[in-house]
C-alpha cells in the first residue's frame, strides 16, 4: 500500500515539474488553424469575410502593393464577384431614374463579364435609397459592410449623393456618379466623389456660348420661373453671354402656373431681342411658345434648357414650337449609341431614354469604374484578387480621355468629369433634332 502511495506522489511531482519547463498552448478550435509565429492576422469583417492583412502579408498570398497602399486593398476571395454598388431611387413617385440608370449600368455588366479580369465577374449591386438624403446614407452603410463592394456608380439623387459621399470617404470607395447635378458637391473637398453629369453652371455656360457664337444672337432676353433651377440657369447665361461681348436687353421673371405671359413678353419684345432664353420647365415653356408670336416676337428665337426638352413641349406647341431649341443629355448619335440603344429596348422592352435622360450615363460611369479597377488589379498567389483601394480612388479621379457613348470622360482636381457639356436640340417638322 505504501509503494502505491509512493508511485502515485512521485507521478504527479514528475508533471509539475514538466509543466514548469515547457509553455503551455492552446489548442485552436475544430476546423481553425493557429497562424504561424509572427504573423498578423485581422478579425473578420462585416458578412464574415476574413480580411487580408496589409501589416505582415504572408508570401505568395498578399501583394506587396497592398502594403504600401495607404487605405489597403479590397480582397476579393476566388469565385466571388468583383461588385460595384449602386444608390437611387429603386421604388416610388421617382423609381424610374433609378429602374433605368440601374438598367444602363447593367449593360456595362454584361459586356465586362464577356472578357472577366483574371476569372473574376463583374456584379452590380444597386439599392433602393427612396431618393432621400436618409436613404442615401443608409445605403452607403450597407455597401462599405461587404468587402468585394468596392467602386460606387452613384450615387443618382444629390440629396443622398451628399448624405452618401462622407461614408464612402472614410471608406475609401471612389463614386462616379451618372445623374447628380447639384454643383456644389464637388466643393466639399471630397477625393473620393466624381460626376459625368454636366452641372446646370456648365449647362448654362454652353447655351451662351451656343447662342452668341453659333446662333449668332447679340441681342438677349433672358427670363426664368424663379425657382432655384431656372433662375439659377438664367443667371449664369446672363452672365456669361455678357462676357462674350453680347448684351442682354431684358431679364424678367414670371410666376410659376400662370396661362398667360403676354404682358411681360410684350415687354420683352419691346426691347428688340435676338434670342429669348428660359431658364424653368416644360409647362411655362410652353406658353411661352405659344404666346411669343402675338407678343411680336415672331422672328425670335425660343432658347430653353434640359426642362424643356421633351415630347411634351412638341405635343404642345405645334407650328409654333418649330425652330425652338433645348439642352439635352442625350448624347449625339454613333455607332456605339446606335448599339446600346437597340441592346437596352431589346433586354428591357422600353426605348433606351424613356424613363429618365441617364440611362446612357448610368452604363458610362459603370464602364469608366471597371475599366478603373482593371487598371490596378492583382491577382494574389492565394487565388484571391486584390485591388488597392487608395490606388482606385486615385484612378478614378485621374480618368482622361476615357470614350463614353455619352462623349469624353476627364477629370479635373475636383471630380467633374464632364468635358462634353450638353447636346443641343431643335425642333424640326414636329421633332427633336440635333442642332448642327
Amino acid at each position: 500500500m505504501r509503494k502505491q502511495v509512493l508511485i502515485i506522489v512521485l507521478v504527479l511531482l514528475a508533471l509539475v515539474m514538466a509543466s514548469c519547463g515547457q509553455p503551455v498552448s492552446t489548442p485552436a478550435p475544430a476546423g481553425e488553424t493557429q497562424p504561424p509565429a509572427g504573423e498578423v492576422t485581422q478579425p473578420p469583417a462585416a458578412g464574415g469575410e476574413e480580411q487580408p492583412t496589409t501589416a505582415a502579408p504572408a508570401s505568395g498570398e498578399e501583394p506587396e502593393v497592398c502594403a504600401s497602399d495607404e487605405i489597403g486593398c479590397a480582397r476579393i476571395p476566388a469565385g466571388q464577384t468583383v461588385k460595384i454598388g449602386m444608390g437611387g431611387p429603386m421604388t416610388g413617385d421617382n423609381a424610374s431614374f433609378g429602374v433605368d440608370i440601374s438598367q444602363g449600368a447593367q449593360i456595362a455588366i454584361d459586356t465586362a463579364n464577356e472578357e472577366p479580369l483574371e476569372g473574376f465577374n463583374f456584379e452590380l449591386v444597386a439599392q433602393d435609397t427612396g431618393g432621400t438624403p436618409e436613404g442615401g446614407a443608409a445605403v452607403a452603410n450597407r455597401l462599405i459592410s461587404d468587402p468585394t463592394v468596392v467602386a460606387i456608380a452613384g450615387h443618382i439623387f444629390s440629396g443622398s449623393t451628399e448624405a452618401a459621399i462622407p461614408i464612402y470617404e472614410d471608406a475609401g470607395l471612389p463614386m462616379l456618379s451618372p445623374s447628380a447635378t447639384n454643383p456644389p458637391l464637388t466643393e466639399l473637398g471630397s477625393s473620393v466623389f466624381n460626376r459625368i453629369a454636366f452641372t446646370d453652371a456648365v449647362q448654362g455656360q454652353a447655351a451662351a456660348d451656343y447662342l452668341y457664337n453659333t446662333l449668332g444672337a447679340r441681342r438677349l432676353a433672358v427670363m426664368h420661373d424663379g425657382g432655384a433651377y431656372g433662375q439659377g440657369l438664367a443667371d449664369v447665361v446672363r452672365q456669361e453671354f455678357t462676357d462674350l461681348g453680347g448684351e442682354v436687353v431684358a431679364y424678367e421673371g414670371i410666376t410659376v402656373g400662370e396661362a398667360d405671359y403676354s404682358a411681360t413678353l410684350s415687354a420683352v419684345a419691346a426691347q428688340d431681342p435676338d434670342a429669348l432664353y428660359f431658364g424653368g420647365y416644360v409647362a411655362e415653356g410652353v406658353v411661352l411658345a405659344n404666346q411669343m408670336d402675338q407678343a411680336g416676337l415672331t422672328d425670335v428665337v425660343f432658347f430653353g434648357c434640359d426642362g424643356t426638352y421633351g415630347a411634351e413641349f412638341i405635343d404642345k406647341t405645334g407650328a409654333n414650337g418649330e425652330a425652338s431649341y433645348a439642352a439635352s443629355l442625350v448624347p449625339p448619335a454613333s455607332e456605339e449609341k446606335e448599339t446600346f440603344d437597340a441592346t437596352y429596348e431589346e433586354q428591357f422592352g422600353v426605348p433606351a431614354g424613356s424613363l429618365s435622360p441617364f440611362t446612357w450615363s448610368g452604363h458610362d460611369v459603370t464602364a469608366a469604374l471597371i475599366d478603373r479597377i482593371r487598371s490596378v488589379a492583382v491577382l494574389g498567389g492565394d487565388g484571391s484578387l486584390y485591388i488597392p483601394r487608395r490606388a482606385l480612388v486615385d484612378a478614378v479621379r485621374g480618368l482622361s480621355g476615357y470614350q463614353g457613348i455619352t462623349g469624353d470622360i476627364t477629370c479635373n482636381e475636383v471630380g467633374e468629369c464632364n468635358t462634353s457639356g450638353p447636346t443641343f436640340y431643335v425642333v424640326e417638322n414636329g421633332d427633336w433634332v440635333q442642332a448642327p
